[in-house]
Protein backbone atom coordinates (compact mmCIF):
# COMPACT_ATOMS: atom_id res chain seq x y z
CA UNK A 1 0.00 0.00 0.00
CA UNK A 2 1.59 3.59 -0.89
CA UNK A 3 -0.53 6.54 -0.02
CA UNK A 4 -4.15 6.09 1.69
CA UNK A 5 -5.91 9.62 2.21
CA UNK A 6 -8.10 9.80 5.62
CA UNK A 7 -11.15 12.25 5.00
CA UNK A 8 -11.94 14.30 8.49
CA UNK A 9 -15.24 16.80 8.84
CA UNK A 10 -13.49 19.56 8.85
CA UNK A 11 -14.60 22.68 6.25
CA UNK A 12 -10.92 22.69 4.28
CA UNK A 13 -12.30 18.92 3.04
CA UNK A 14 -14.20 19.77 0.67
CA UNK A 15 -10.87 21.21 -1.39
CA UNK A 16 -10.33 17.03 -2.24
CA UNK A 17 -13.70 16.85 -4.38
CA UNK A 18 -11.56 18.21 -7.97
CA UNK A 19 -8.08 16.21 -6.49
CA UNK A 20 -7.07 13.24 -8.97
CA UNK A 21 -7.53 9.99 -7.64
CA UNK A 22 -4.38 8.99 -8.87
CA UNK A 23 -1.90 9.93 -5.73
CA UNK A 24 -3.98 7.72 -3.52
CA UNK A 25 -4.24 3.91 -3.01
CA UNK A 26 -7.17 4.06 -1.08
CA UNK A 27 -9.45 6.32 0.63
CA UNK A 28 -10.98 6.40 3.98
CA UNK A 29 -13.47 8.74 5.17
CA UNK A 30 -14.29 9.15 8.77
CA UNK A 31 -18.23 9.66 9.70
CA UNK A 32 -19.91 12.18 7.51
CA UNK A 33 -17.29 12.65 5.12
CA UNK A 34 -18.19 9.78 2.54
CA UNK A 35 -20.37 12.54 1.20
CA UNK A 36 -16.93 14.59 -0.06
CA UNK A 37 -16.54 12.23 -2.75
CA UNK A 38 -18.09 9.38 -4.18
CA UNK A 39 -14.81 7.06 -5.09
CA UNK A 40 -13.82 6.32 -1.20
CA UNK A 41 -13.19 2.82 0.19
CA UNK A 42 -13.65 2.40 3.41
CA UNK A 43 -15.92 4.28 5.67
CA UNK A 44 -15.55 4.59 9.77
CA UNK A 45 -17.69 5.10 11.95
CA UNK A 46 -18.37 4.37 16.09
CA UNK A 47 -21.35 2.68 16.94
CA UNK A 48 -23.25 5.34 17.46
CA UNK A 49 -23.20 6.94 14.45
CA UNK A 50 -26.55 7.84 13.01
CA UNK A 51 -28.10 5.68 10.20
CA UNK A 52 -29.84 7.78 8.62
CA UNK A 53 -26.35 9.61 7.96
CA UNK A 54 -25.30 6.25 6.58
CA UNK A 55 -24.84 5.86 2.80
CA UNK A 56 -27.74 4.31 0.96
CA UNK A 57 -25.64 2.97 -1.87
CA UNK A 58 -22.53 1.17 -1.86
CA UNK A 59 -20.32 0.03 -3.91
CA UNK A 60 -18.56 -3.30 -4.49
CA UNK A 61 -15.13 -2.12 -3.68
CA UNK A 62 -16.89 0.14 -0.73
CA UNK A 63 -16.24 -0.99 2.92
CA UNK A 64 -17.88 0.15 6.12
CA UNK A 65 -15.19 -0.20 9.25
CA UNK A 66 -17.25 -0.40 12.84
CA UNK A 67 -15.57 -0.77 16.54
CA UNK A 68 -15.44 -4.54 16.29
CA UNK A 69 -13.00 -4.02 13.41
CA UNK A 70 -10.77 -1.16 14.35
CA UNK A 71 -10.98 -1.35 18.48
CA UNK A 72 -8.87 -4.64 18.22
CA UNK A 73 -6.09 -2.47 16.17
CA UNK A 74 -6.30 0.42 17.99
CA UNK A 75 -5.05 -2.01 20.92
CA UNK A 76 -2.65 -3.24 19.24
CA UNK A 77 -0.98 -0.10 18.97
CA UNK A 78 -1.26 1.49 22.02
CA UNK A 79 -5.23 1.62 22.82
CA UNK A 80 -7.42 4.40 23.42
CA UNK A 81 -6.16 6.35 26.20
CA UNK A 82 -2.37 6.65 24.71
CA UNK A 83 -4.00 7.46 21.20
CA UNK A 84 -6.38 10.08 21.46
CA UNK A 85 -10.12 9.39 21.43
CA UNK A 86 -11.35 11.35 18.36
CA UNK A 87 -12.22 9.20 15.25
CA UNK A 88 -9.09 10.99 13.30
CA UNK A 89 -6.67 9.30 15.46
CA UNK A 90 -8.38 6.05 15.35
CA UNK A 91 -9.13 6.22 11.56
CA UNK A 92 -5.23 6.57 11.23
CA UNK A 93 -4.27 3.87 13.62
CA UNK A 94 -6.79 1.51 11.67
CA UNK A 95 -5.22 2.48 8.64
CA UNK A 96 -1.91 2.15 9.78
CA UNK A 97 -2.64 -1.39 11.09
CA UNK A 98 -5.27 -2.89 8.70
CA UNK A 99 -3.82 -1.60 5.52
CA UNK A 100 0.01 -0.85 6.26
CA UNK A 101 0.55 2.46 4.11
CA UNK A 102 3.93 4.02 3.21
CA UNK A 103 1.41 7.50 3.83
CA UNK A 104 -1.11 8.04 5.45
CA UNK A 105 -2.61 11.92 4.62
CA UNK A 106 -5.44 13.33 5.85
CA UNK A 107 -7.62 16.49 5.28
CA UNK A 108 -10.50 17.66 7.12
CA UNK A 109 -8.84 16.50 10.55
CA UNK A 110 -7.63 19.98 12.08
CA UNK A 111 -9.81 20.39 14.95
CA UNK A 112 -9.77 23.88 15.61
CA UNK A 113 -13.60 25.25 16.13
CA UNK A 114 -12.83 29.20 16.05
CA UNK A 115 -15.66 29.32 13.83
CA UNK A 116 -19.33 29.19 13.58
CA UNK A 117 -18.69 26.11 10.63
CA UNK A 118 -17.11 23.72 12.61
CA UNK A 119 -18.16 20.93 9.92
CA UNK A 120 -18.28 20.59 5.78
CA UNK A 121 -21.72 20.34 6.35
CA UNK A 122 -22.21 23.41 8.72
CA UNK A 123 -22.08 22.56 12.37
CA UNK A 124 -21.73 19.59 14.71
CA UNK A 125 -20.71 18.33 17.53
CA UNK A 126 -16.81 18.51 18.51
CA UNK A 127 -15.32 15.62 19.52
CA UNK A 128 -12.21 17.22 21.03
CA UNK A 129 -14.30 19.64 22.63
CA UNK A 130 -15.93 17.69 25.14
CA UNK A 131 -14.40 16.41 28.38
CA UNK A 132 -12.41 13.65 27.84
CA UNK A 133 -8.90 12.86 29.17
CA UNK A 134 -7.63 11.46 26.54
CA UNK A 135 -7.45 14.50 25.09
CA UNK A 136 -5.63 16.97 27.03
CA UNK A 137 -3.24 17.33 24.38
CA UNK A 138 -4.20 16.62 20.59
CA UNK A 139 -0.84 17.98 19.43
CA UNK A 140 0.76 15.27 21.94
CA UNK A 141 -1.43 12.42 20.55
CA UNK A 142 -0.72 13.30 16.97
CA UNK A 143 3.01 13.61 17.89
CA UNK A 144 2.30 9.81 19.16
CA UNK A 145 1.18 8.98 16.00
CA UNK A 146 3.30 10.12 13.71
CA UNK A 147 5.85 8.67 16.27
CA UNK A 148 4.14 5.12 16.29
CA UNK A 149 3.98 5.82 11.74
CA UNK A 150 7.53 6.08 11.44
CA UNK A 151 8.49 3.08 13.20
CA UNK A 152 6.55 1.03 10.58
CA UNK A 153 8.02 3.11 8.24
CA UNK A 154 5.12 5.18 7.19
CA UNK A 155 4.78 9.50 7.31
CA UNK A 156 1.87 11.83 8.74
CA UNK A 157 1.32 14.27 6.38
CA UNK A 158 -1.54 16.95 6.75
CA UNK A 159 -2.69 18.03 3.60
CA UNK A 160 -4.58 20.96 4.57
CA UNK A 161 -3.07 24.40 4.80
CA UNK A 162 -5.09 26.30 7.74
CA UNK A 163 -4.32 26.32 11.59
CA UNK A 164 -4.47 22.63 12.63
CA UNK A 165 -3.56 20.81 15.93
CA UNK A 166 -2.11 18.33 14.43
CA UNK A 167 1.83 18.73 14.49
CA UNK A 168 2.41 16.70 10.92
CA UNK A 169 4.42 18.15 7.91
CA UNK A 170 1.98 19.91 5.17
CA UNK A 171 1.87 18.06 2.06
CA UNK A 172 -0.21 18.45 -1.24
CA UNK A 173 -0.95 15.73 -3.38
CA UNK A 174 0.96 15.91 -5.75
CA UNK A 175 3.80 15.50 -3.37
CA UNK A 176 1.99 13.38 -0.68
CA UNK A 177 3.73 10.02 -2.18
CA UNK A 178 7.37 11.52 -1.65
CA UNK A 179 6.95 12.12 1.89
CA UNK A 180 9.01 10.01 4.38
CA UNK A 181 8.63 9.66 8.15
CA UNK A 182 10.34 11.60 10.47
CA UNK A 183 13.66 11.22 12.50
CA UNK A 184 12.92 9.93 15.93
CA UNK A 185 14.55 10.80 19.07
CA UNK A 186 14.78 6.75 19.95
CA UNK A 187 15.27 7.08 23.40
CA UNK A 188 12.59 9.36 23.90
CA UNK A 189 10.69 7.17 22.39
CA UNK A 190 11.34 3.99 24.06
CA UNK A 191 10.86 6.22 27.30
CA UNK A 192 7.26 7.02 26.52
CA UNK A 193 6.36 3.29 25.47
CA UNK A 194 7.96 2.55 28.74
CA UNK A 195 5.63 5.11 30.79
CA UNK A 196 2.69 3.52 29.19
CA UNK A 197 3.36 -0.14 30.08
CA UNK A 198 3.99 1.01 33.70
CA UNK A 199 0.59 3.13 33.61
CA UNK A 200 -0.74 0.54 32.26
CA UNK A 201 -4.58 2.64 31.10
CA UNK A 202 -5.09 -0.30 29.04
CA UNK A 203 -8.96 -0.75 27.87
CA UNK A 204 -9.38 -3.95 25.56
CA UNK A 205 -13.22 -2.56 24.84
CA UNK A 206 -11.52 0.50 23.76
CA UNK A 207 -14.59 1.82 26.42
CA UNK A 208 -11.87 4.24 28.37
CA UNK A 209 -14.51 6.38 29.68
CA UNK A 210 -15.82 3.67 31.76
CA UNK A 211 -12.86 3.39 33.53
CA UNK A 212 -12.09 7.11 33.31
CA UNK A 213 -11.89 7.24 37.41
CA UNK A 214 -8.73 5.35 37.01
CA UNK A 215 -6.48 7.34 34.96
CA UNK A 216 -4.53 10.45 36.91
CA UNK A 217 -4.63 13.72 34.28
CA UNK A 218 -1.00 14.79 35.75
CA UNK A 219 0.29 11.48 34.37
CA UNK A 220 -1.25 11.61 31.70
CA UNK A 221 -0.06 14.82 30.44
CA UNK A 222 3.80 13.76 31.74
CA UNK A 223 3.59 11.34 29.32
CA UNK A 224 1.91 13.95 26.41
CA UNK A 225 5.28 16.10 27.09
CA UNK A 226 7.26 13.03 26.50
CA UNK A 227 5.64 12.32 23.19
CA UNK A 228 5.62 15.96 22.51
CA UNK A 229 9.54 15.87 22.97
CA UNK A 230 9.59 12.45 20.86
CA UNK A 231 9.20 14.29 16.79
CA UNK A 232 11.00 17.42 15.73
CA UNK A 233 7.55 18.69 14.53
CA UNK A 234 6.39 18.84 17.19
Amino acid sequence: MSVVLILGSGPNVVACRDWPRDPFERIVAINNAWAVRSDWDDLIHPDDFPVERMPVDIAAHQRIIRAADYVPLQNTLGGFVYAGGTMAFTASYWALAALKPRVIAVLGCDMVYSSTTTHFYGTGTADPLREDVTLRSLEAKSARLMAIAARQNCAMVNMSSDESRLVFPRSTPADAANAQPLALNKDIVQAALAEETRLNYYVPSGKYWKEEDRFDPTAIDALDALWLKSVPAA
